[in-house]
């Protein structure tokens, strides 16, 4: 096989629909397929009409000896005429420093992808394999197992990996062909990682005695993930029954009505469930499910909650709702009215407007404490407390439901029919949640 032919002539073909884009940008980190990946490219646009090419030098600071990458990336790029943006982050610390780089990195990459950019990554089938075989052994489902999508939603962009049926052999064969050179990563030969340990250790025992391992690997990965794109149009499905219309869609707030869920065998409901949760959280382990099943068993009159990473599945008013941090971090306290001719801003909680006549006096708007009454036409004095069981409000917006107040007298709540405004209809108190953080998308 003549590589250098052949290598071009794979990699247009599957960038072929993407040529449309505003630009592609090249994850570059200096090594070997990173390397290729790019002076392919910048080969290619000098006989191809490509979108604008730009790459991306993400450096983490981890080690002493990637302080001089930029400047050997910047060197590669300058050669090629492809426009280069180093940007520096910080890698939190944790279990897996392995994880939160890649975290960092890929925060980095959102944050630089525009509309209709394509972001290029140079994994390829031997990285494939060793995702397959990593994630079998932590368990992983059909999901886990189909690896690295080729493509994916990625900022306001696409990530594309258009290698993945390229082998690490053949890159080097090119870069030699092409006399490159590359940045040799010292951390790759730490066996104390795990990707390091099976490339290193591993897949060559493996190649001894199945040659092909890796390609009939990621031709399994590939296979999970047809799959997993049956998986996900079954969920489709599932939960076109259970996105029904509920009271209290003017929340912003993501939610699922229970029935349809309960009436889905258990392997179903959470096939539906990780579909639904997956742009808003991490997907919990196997074990970690207990918390749905505790969630869709509990008795009607009990306010269960499923902690997830970024914010909490709870249950109420017939349906399952996704609360982001954002949503659960209290409320400041008061805020005065000076004008309510002019809407007011909630700090972390929307705005609220009066419609119409607003009525004569200072106004101010405060949040439930517990004990509070309000006056009804023909009803006498109620505990709002009762009124909102009424309304069979949700206990989790109870706290967020701004209240207007002239002095110490309980006036509206908030998008309540019949509690909104006063009795002759002279105005009325609407409030708009605002945009919420929807999770860890």
């Amino acid at each position: 096989m003549n590589t250098s032919i052949d290598l071009p002539t794979r990699l247009l073909t599957q960038l072929s629909p993407w040529r449309n884009a505003a630009t592609w940008r090249i994850a570059f980190s200096g090594g070997l397929d990173s390397t290729v990946l790019l002076h392919l490219l910048a080969s290619l646009a000098k006989t191809q009409t490509l979108p604008p090419l730009s790459a991306i030098h993400i450096h983490h600071g981890l080690q002493a000896v990637a302080d001089a990458w930029p400047d050997h990336c910047r060197s590669v790029c300058k050669a090629l005429g492809v426009p280069l943006e180093v940007v520096s982050v910080q890698v939190q610390p944790g279990a897996s420093i392995e994880r939160a780089a890649r975290d960092a990195r890929y925060g980095a990459f959102v944050a630089a992808l525009r509309s209709n950019e394509v972001l290029l990554t140079a994994q390829h089938r031997d990285d494939q394999a060793e995702t397959l075989l990593f994630r079998l052994l932590r368990g992983a489902g059909v999901r886990g197992l189909a690896a690295m999508p080729r493509q994916r939603p990625l900022g306001q962009g696409y990530l594309l990996r258009p290698l993945l049926d390229v082998s690490r052999a053949e890159l080097e064969v090119y870069a030699t062909q092409q006399g490159l050179s590359w940045i040799d990563d010292p951390s790759n030969d730490d066996h104390r990682y795990a990707r390091n340990y099976l490339r290193q250790r591993v897949f060559p025992v493996l190649a001894e005695q199945w040659p092909q391992a890796s390609a009939t690997l990621a031709r399994s990965a590939a296979h999970m993930g047809q799959a997993q794109g049956l998986l996900d149009d079954l969920a489709r499905i599932d939960l076109a029954q259970a996105t029904s219309p509920g009271a209290f869609d003017w929340l912003g707030l993501r939610s699922l009505a229970l029935a349809p869920l309960r009436a889905l065998s258990p392997a179903r409901q959470r096939n539906a469930l990780s579909h639904w949760l997956t742009p808003m959280t991490l997907l919990p382990d196997s074990d970690h499910w207990s918390g749905w099943d505790s969630l869709r068993d509990a008795a009607d009159d009990a306010r269960p909650i499923w902690r997830l990473a970024g914010g909490e599945l709870h249950r109420a008013a017939g349906r399952v709702w996704w609360l982001s941090d954002h949503w659960l971090c209290p409320v400041p306290g008061a805020v005065d009215w000076a004008d309510p001719a002019v809407a007011l801003c909630l700090p972390g909680n929307g705005r609220v407007a009066l419609n119409g006549m607003p009525p004569a006096g200072p106004l101010c708007v405060r949040y439930r404490q517990g004990g509070e009454v309000m006056a009804l036409p023909g009803r006498g004095h109620r505990d709002l407390k009762r009124l909102l069981n009424e309304k069979g409000v949700p206990a989790f917006v109870r706290g967020r439901l701004p209240l207007l107040y002239q002095g110490e007298q309980l006036l509206a709540v908030a998008n309540l029919s019949g509690l909104d405004a006063p009795g002759d209809g002279s105005w009325q108190l609407t409030w708009t949640p605002g945009s919420q953080d929807l999770g860890l998308s």
